[in-house]
Order: C-alpha cells, then structure tokens, then sequence
C-alpha cells in the first residue's frame, strides 16, 4: 500500500481509501445488502491490505452505511482514518429539497446549526467521539460561507472533528472556502469516461496544496468488464441513470475495451486495474476512493498501485476513450 497525507494535516491516508456508498444498499444499491458481519469481513481484509481510510456519509442507505460501520468498528476504531459528510438529511426541519428515495426527502443545508446537527448524529450513528474529515457533501450558495466555515472550525475546536472537505463544488468553490480555513481534500467525479471536472480542478486543488480524492473511477461497474456495459438494472438504481448503458455510447465503450485489451495483457492486470492506474497518472496527489462490496474486488483494486504506466500507454487509452466521453454526469 501506498500512502499520502491528506492536504496540509498530519492524516496519513492510504491511496486507495473503502467507498462505502455501497453498504449502504437500499434501492440505489438493489442487489446487494450487507450485514454487520459482511462489513467486519470487508474491514478485516482492508486492514490486511493496508487500507486505512474509510468514506461514509449520512445518507448512503439512509444512516444504514454509517450504522454498519459503527458495529464493525468497534474494537479497532483507531485502525482507520474515518471520513464522513453534511449537509445532506432527511430531518425535515430545513434547507433545499435535494431528492426523494426510499420514503424519505433528503434536504440539503449548510446553515451552522444543520452542520453541527450532522456531526452529532452521525457520531452517533457510528458510534465514535470524533470524525476524522467531515466532507460538505454538496456545496450551497444559499449559506455563507463563513458560516459554514465557522461551524465547521468550531467543531475541530471541540475535537470532534479533525479536518475540512468538499464535495459535489467547483474551484471557485474550494477558492472561497479556503478564504477561511484549511479544506484538506476535494471528493469529486473522475473517471476516463466523465475526466473533464477533473482536469478542470486540478490547478486549483495544485494551487492550495488539497489531496484531489476522485469517486466514480469505475463508473459503478461500467469500467470493469465489457460484459457489465450490457447489464440492465431495477428502477430507482444509480447504475441504470448512468449514460453508459444507452447506445452510442455504450458501443463506444464496447470498442475501447477492444482497443485497451492488449494493454490487460501487457501489465498482467485487470481491466479496472487499467483505468485506476490511468486515473492516478492524472494528478500527483490523487486519492482514489472506490466502492467496496466484495472483499476480491478490494484486493484486485490494490493491484492498480503496482502498474507503471506509460505515457504512450497512457495516450492510447485515452484515444480509446473520447468518443465515449461526457462533459457532466450526475449521480
């Protein structure tokens, strides 16, 4: 495992940091709902792999994923660096309607007083002291910064808190934040086939010395076989939202991994082990978040640490990429 610390702070993290998005099932994730003991297993083979970093947040599942992991975590808390976010609920007492699943309405809401209300309730829920890096799950304009800042600093003060992300923002964003405290990472959209926020972001990140930490660099499955581009999924499912599964693009992914086939031989690994190692060629402080449901899929992503691309590699699978590229992409 390769490590690195995350922005300015003193928090050793590991490269390839545990998504729990996944865990926490519910009709985003349908096939799939893990128990308490699942996630002890996938946190047993993290530590075993070296993977000390773990993201959460308040709504995947609903609370479920920050619940499972209090259960899973406890006796080896100190184990893992701990991420988790705010600004999303489903308390119904403020803030802008953001969406409905599952029976609830997800607001979303920076104010102070719904941050520190996050922090308190996830503690909670995982049944912790404190959190390592709160992440505002997705910025706001309608709450001054300063605001949510403020908040946010008071609560390192209190020692419930170590450290500032962002999430779902621009460099305008991450600009004004830091205009009144540190904000240690970024957590946006990268991947081959969504690349452009990325690289859009990256000499602001560069600029203020922020870990750039990517999610969606698998595209939820699409980028790990050519099979899975095929599959269909129930109503209400993330992966069926995604533009991958609609024709030309679709085709298009079908020829890149015909394209990019000889390089799986070349290096010895995966497919998923190709676009990982491609996204982390892209920016020298990465960090690369990706959704652990299965412990062989964990393992087959630590490999991605050990390939050297090369730049005309590189090249080429980007080539082999554009004509299945989009500018945006929302989850």
């Amino acid at each position: 495992m390769k490590y690195q610390k995350l922005g300015k702070t003193d928090l050793n993290a590991s490269v390839v940091a545990f998504g729990a998005w996944g865990i926490g099932g519910g009709s985003v994730w349908s096939d799939m709902n893990p128990a308490v003991k699942d996630v002890s297993n996938l946190l047993d083979a993290a530590k075993d792999l070296g993977i000390n970093y773990i993201d959460t947040a308040p709504v995947y599942g609903t609370g479920m994923s920050e619940k499972l992991l209090g259960e899973a975590l406890k006796g080896r808390r100190d184990d893992f660096l701990l991420q988790t976010k705010c600004s999303l609920n489903w308390r119904n007492d403020g803030g802008n309607f953001h969406y409905e699943r599952d029976g609830y309405t997800v607001n979303n809401d920076t104010s102070a007083r719904a941050v520190k209300k996050d922090v308190e309730d996830s503690l909670e829920r995982l049944q912790t002291d404190h959190i390592d890096l709160i992440v505002v799950h997705y910025v706001c304009k309608d709450w001054p910064v300063e605001e949510t800042m403020g908040a946010l600093q008071e609560l390192i003060e209190e020692g419930k808190v170590r450290a500032i992300g962002l999430s779902n923002s621009q460099p305008a964003d991450l600009d004004e934040y830091e205009k009144y405290g540190t904000v240690a990472l970024v957590q946006e959209q990268f991947s081959l086939l969504a690349p452009y926020h990325g690289i859009s972001y990256f000499p602001t990140v560069a600029k203020h010395g922020t870990t750039f930490q990517v999610y969606g660099v698998l595209e939820e499955g699409f980028l790990t076989a050519p099979d899975y581009v095929d599959r269909t999924f129930p109503k209400g499912d993330v992966r069926g939202k995604l533009p991958w599964i609609h024709d030309p693009i679709r085709t298009n992914i079908h020829k890149m991994f015909e394209a990019v086939q000889p390089l799986t031989e070349k290096y010895a690994c995966s497919y998923a082990n190709l676009f990982e190692a491609w996204a982390l060629k892209q920016y020298p402080n990465l960090n690369l978040l990706t959704g652990f449901r299965r412990v062989e899929t964990m393992r087959d992503t630590c490999k991605c640490l050990d390939i050297e691309l090369s730049d005309e590699d590189a090249r080429l699978i980007w080539e082999a990429a554009k004509p299945a590229q989009v500018r945006e992409i929302d989850k």
